[in-house]
């Protein structure tokens, strides 16, 4: 992998991370579509390492409101009330929204590692994101707020997370889906996404640190990883930034109809390569 095609895919996923249309699909169509090949033991490292990068912007973005969650829990739990407060409730939630990824995860970690093999598998998947951001806007209800919010939505919006470890289906669209099932509005939706990806994030992020070490001229393929992140965290700052403001007054219809578009023109590349 050289430097431009590190700091091109980091940009990509910068801007794919948050928008509901799969990052994960796009790192693994863009090479494709491109020609670029690169060593099977560096990109899947590389995949996630970059989404490092999208993590830091989404702490950076949100990090008053982390700030007042943490703080908020701590206190909950030294008083024996670690429900009471609304910060410290969102927090909970969010750990509650976590878990079945994180399952999830562990189990099918050799499946999905298998799956970034596969572009006419991952643009199929896309199909699935499309198909779920039109249910989200035709069954969705929109009628509540963060504050609103309870265990079980946690939980099966935790279950549409899930769904995601798969490139193509788009964990913010599942997850953003999911919220608006239970009734959410798609702006309280897209906030609790974001910070519901921190914790999942995170852990994948601490696995490919370690199948990182394993990787053989490490040195010389760091600058490539870091121009990547750096990559990344900048337009994933400026994506979070962008799609808030954008779902305050329009809908996912136009997400839905790009997933579609793209698997149509990676099955167009692959019928004329043959």
């Amino acid at each position: 992998m050289t430097l431009f095609q590190s700091i091109i895919l980091g940009i990509v996923q910068g801007l794919t991370e948050f928008l509901p249309v799969s990052s994960s699909a796009h790192l693994v169509l863009i090479p494709y579509w491109l020609g670029w090949s690169f060593p099977e033991d560096q990109i899947f490292v590389f995949d996630v390492l970059v989404q490092m990068g999208t993590l830091l912007a989404v702490i950076l973005y949100f990090w008053s409101d982390l700030m007042k969650i943490i703080r908020a829990a701590m206190i909950g739990l030294a008083h024996k009330t670690p429900f009471a407060n609304a910060d410290a409730r969102l927090g909970w939630l969010v750990v509650l929204a976590t878990i079945p990824a994180g399952f999830a995860g562990l189990l099918l970690k050799d499946a999905v590692e298998a799956s970034f093999k596969s572009p006419i598998a991952t643009a199929s998947l896309l199909l699935v994101t499309s198909l779920l951001l039109i249910l989200a806007e035709v069954f969705g209800k929109q009628r509540s707020a963060l504050d609103k919010m309870g265990w079980l939505d946690a939980l099966i919006i935790g279950l549409f997370q899930a769904l995601s470890l798969f490139p193509g289906i788009s964990r913010s669209g599942s997850t953003i889906t999911g919220g608006l099932l239970r009734g959410l509005d798609r702006t309280t939706a897209a906030r609790f996404s974001f910070l519901m990806s921190i914790p999942i994030m995170a852990a994948a992020g601490g696995v490919a640190f370690m199948d990182m070490l394993s990787i053989q001229n490490l040195t010389s393929f760091l600058p490539v990883m870091v121009a990547g992140f750096t990559g990344a965290a900048v337009v994933g700052f400026l994506s979070i930034k962008w799609l808030l403001n954008y779902l305050r007054s329009h809908s996912f219809l136009v997400f839905a109809a790009y997933c579609a578009v793209i698997f149509v023109i990676t099955w167009i590349i692959k019928l004329i390569r043959g």
